[in-house]
């Protein structure tokens, strides 16, 4: 159901319900919420603008809250043995489930690389050395050597399926933790698909998230042409890469949200959940007491070491 704007501010939306006809404030960038008194669902129409488009596609959630709530719990449960106590036995508290706001970005990379490629060849060394009773022996040892050459060329390949979040509340570099999204399962968007939910509209600009793909897509260029390198080995690679036939497009993906705390003096730590394939992110804090017992115990260990050393050569 789609709700007419009443009045707007810079940092908020009133809008009318229409099933009951109660007035509900939002915040500006949602895209959609759930009338408290008759309990249905609206989703907010906004012209589009160019820099907050209409979303061209949206996958739906798979994971359920329950589903999204074991996983949060088993993260903090598992590994993180250097996170506080309190940390590892805390609740994580739900949030909510988003509907987050990314971009889609595909581009034509046309990139020109210089490298040293390294040739392995082996050597066989003759050295001296002396046997048990003292007597100098002559021995020879096979060795690997690398000899390097320069290379230079061209490289095109086509970039599909780069995802970034065009939210504020969630970084680019959280947002990645969660990936990967199977983009088989995207639909074009409809209002119908989102309501019930909380979705968000972007609130980075177009163009900051354009830099945001642009970067991940330098990244993985690099990490293509390393791979596209022959030879043993490489080395002082360089490449300049120009981009064509860009295009970006305005997604709805599906997130859980849970937020720890753990200490009354500490803020909460953000967990997310991808609400299509249940993969779970999140930093957990470190414990200052578990990092000094650490440190403690690997200096006695090499204490424990060097003192046996020393024993066993006065023996």
């Amino acid at each position: 159901m789609v709700s007419n704007t009443l009045q707007s501010t810079k940092e908020q939306v009133e809008i009318s319900c229409k099933s009951c006809g109660s007035k509900l404030l939002l915040s500006a960038h949602q895209l959609s919420t759930v009338c408290p008194y008759c309990g249905s669902p609206s989703v907010i129409s906004r012209p589009p603008s160019e820099d907050i488009p209409s979303p061209t596609f949206v996958i739906g959630f798979q994971i359920d809250r329950e589903r999204a709530s074991e996983l949060a719990r088993a993260w903090l449960r598992r590994g993180n043995w250097l996170a506080p106590t309190s940390f590892k036995k805390a609740l994580p508290n739900l949030i909510q489930g988003i509907y987050l706001p990314v971009y889609l970005y595909g581009t034509t990379a046309h990139s020109r690389y210089f490298a040293k490629i390294g040739e392995n060849y082996t050597e066989t060394e003759t050295y001296t050395t002396r046997d048990a009773n003292g007597k100098t022996v002559t021995r020879t040892r096979t060795v690997t050597k690398t000899e390097y050459r320069s290379l230079q060329g061209q490289h095109a390949t086509y970039v599909m399926d780069v995802i970034v979040s065009a939210s504020k509340g969630v970084s680019n570099a959280k947002f990645q933790e969660i990936e990967p999204y199977d983009l088989r399962a995207i639909r074009r968007f409809q209002p119908s698909m989102i309501a019930g939910w909380t979705a968000e509209e972007p609130s980075r600009s177009q163009a900051e998230c354009f830099g945001l793909a642009r970067q991940e897509t330098h990244e993985l260029i690099q990490r293509k042409l390393r791979e596209f390198m022959p030879g043993d080995s490489h080395r002082d690679l360089q490449f300049d890469t120009q981009f064509s036939r860009e295009f970006i497009d305005f997604a709805l993906l599906p997130v859980w949200c849970f937020a720890v705390r753990y200490s009354e003096d500490k803020p909460p730590i953000q967990i997310l959940v991808n609400g299509q394939t249940g993969r779970v992110a999140g930093k957990a804090p470190v414990s200052a007491a578990k990092i000094g017992s650490l440190v403690v115990g690997v200096l006695i260990f090499f204490v424990v070491i060097a003192l046996f050393a020393v024993l066993m050569g006065q023996g």
